[in-house]
């Protein structure tokens, strides 16, 4: 792949995943019985990163998303709260990932990921409050967070799998992780 598509693949990523966070903060919340739970649409774009580039890339594309979708629709608050979900569920969701795919699905990895983001999100509002009383919350979040992460699992498993220029980046991103690990192998 060309610098010139990956950069241009990176930056359609980050444009829609910015656009799903603006739309989905102007949706309600659906959960009277759990205020701030939400489908977590942008997170679709942080899973396909996930499978179709390398860590570094996928790294920037997650701040890249969260610096703009707080410049152009939050707060200060806002972004320490979708800073720390995002970058704790970034990494546990690699992690995870490295288990295998014959270990745990996209569907597996995106739920560890919607969990761990309501994690870091409480982390952050116990700071805040300076209470560990608010982290009694994560139970119900959990719940949200897992059930999300299976629906945009679901919907990122659907994506890699039917849509044919994603197909393409998946496939080429897997061939240079094999190229990399032979030539690393041959300089030992």
């Amino acid at each position: 792949m060309h610098k010139t598509q990956k950069l241009i693949y990176i930056a359609l990523l980050v444009a829609q995943g910015v656009i799903l966070g603006l739309v989905e903060n102007m949706i309600p919340s659906p959960f009277a019985f759990a205020p701030g739970a939400k489908l977590g649409l942008a997170n679709l774009i942080t899973i396909i990163a996930i499978f179709t580039m390398p860590k570094r890339d996928s790294f920037r594309l997650v701040w890249m998303r969260l610096i703009l979708t707080t410049l152009l629709g939050g707060t200060i608050s806002t972004f320490l709260y979708s800073m720390s979900g995002s970058m704790l569920s970034y990494f546990g969701m690699l992690l995870v990932k490295s288990l295998g795919p014959k270990r745990v699905s996209i569907i597996g990895i995106s739920a560890a990921g919607g969990f761990l983001h309501n994690v870091g999100q409480l982390l952050v509002a116990s700071w805040i409050a300076q209470s560990w009383t608010v982290m009694l919350y994560l139970p119900v979040m959990s719940l949200f967070g897992i059930l999300a992460g299976i629906t945009i699992g679901i919907a990122g498993n659907y994506l890699l799998v039917h849509v044919q220029a994603l197909k393409k980046f998946q496939l080429n991103y897997e061939l240079e992780k094999k190229n990399k690990k032979r030539s690393g192998g041959y300089q030992k």
